[in-house]
Formats: structure tokens, sequence, C-alpha cells
């Protein structure tokens, strides 16, 4: 299944008057990019998403009840190994959590799972641009929203914010003005959105 397949089919799936439509369309786009790259790996939901069977099924009952026992079955029973840099993220992405956590926690996880993919944080999740980015992280991490005050690069951030965790040093700049690289944290996050086909049908 391709990933504007799957969006199209979560958005399908979900009871849009019963939630809130930010974070269906959210949710939709990280799923529906882990459901294609499962498919392409020949993987689990499981693996592409970080959410074992369990999880997954808790998470998307409420959000896509008519695809969950679907989605429960891609997830596969093996759980996904999760190393301790990507538990790192998912245990900084809570500390500054807001909401429910029944909400929040399978959310941080999927981050953190995508955080391992190699395009700019806002392609790996699904989304249509940088700026949903920051208003998922306004809505959901307003804290940590707030102490990227400068607007790093959000993979650059939350890894920057681990290796500090883990008594690291990141960068031997002493501030960021200084450094010689300063675009590769700051610069601009340009790209194509993984669901253009989607979004275009969307506004058609």
């Amino acid at each position: 299944m391709t990933a504007d397949r799957a969006y199209r089919w979560l958005m399908t799936a979900s009871r849009r008057q019963a939630g809130d439509g930010f974070d269906l369309h959210v949710c939709a786009s990280v799923l529906a990019v882990a459901i294609a790259q499962a498919e392409e790996d020949g993987a689990s939901l499981a693996a592409t998403s970080g959410l074992d069977a369990a999880s997954l099924g808790a998470f998307v009952a409420e959000l896509f009840p008519d695809a969950a026992s679907e989605l429960t079955e891609m997830a596969g029973a093996a759980k996904p190994e999760t190393g301790p840099e990507e538990q790192s993220v998912v245990d900084i992405l809570l500390m500054y959590a807001s909401g429910r956590l029944d909400f929040v926690r399978p959310l941080a996880i999927l981050i953190a799972r995508r955080c391992q993919e190699p395009r700019h944080l806002w392609q790996d999740l699904g989304l249509r641009n940088r700026s949903e980015l920051s208003q998922l992280m306004q809505r959901h991490f307003p804290r940590l929203k707030a102490r990227n005050s400068g607007d790093m690069k959000w993979k650059k951030f939350l890894y920057r914010l681990v290796c500090g965790s883990e008594g690291f040093v990141l960068c031997p700049a002493p501030v960021c003005s200084d450094c010689d690289d300063f675009a590769s944290c700051f610069g601009a996050e340009e790209g194509v959105a993984q669901l253009s086909h989607a979004y275009r049908e969307e506004r058609a």
C-alpha cells in the first residue's frame, strides 16, 4: 500500500466528528508513511512505527476505529526493538508532553521511531511542511517547543538534548552563532511531502 493510499484509507476510517481534525491528520500521516515503509521493506508495522500490536491497537481504536483491526494485524506479533538513543528521545518528549498520556505516549514513540529515518523530521512524519511539525510540537509538547526558541531543526534539537542528558557534548562551538556549520542546524528545511498526491487531492 502506498503512503497516499494508506492516508486516504485511514482518514476514511476515522470518525472526524468525534476527533480533532489536526490530530487525525497527523496520526494518519505518520501511520501512512510507516505502513508504506513496512510494505516496501517487508517488515511489520511495529518495526516502522515503534508500536507493538497492543499499543497500536489501543492508540488507533479511538482515532481510526474502522481500520483498528487491520492495523493491529499489520503490527505483527513481535515487539519492536528500541535502541537507547531512540528511548531517550521518547523520554525527552514525554518529559515535556502535555495532555492525555494515552495519546501523547504513543505519539512520542511514533516520533522517536520516525526520527531514525534520513529525511527532515516533518517529511519522515508524512506531514505537509515544517509548519505542521511546529504546530504539532506546540500543541502536544509546548514546553519543548518553547525551549527550542532558536527554531533549530527538530532532529538536531532532540539529539542535542539526548547527548546532553548522557553527558556528551554534541557541538564544540561555544554558541551556535560561532559555528561554521550553522545552516546544518538552522537552515531551511525544504523538500517534497511524502504524501503530496493525497494532499493535492484533498484540496481539489
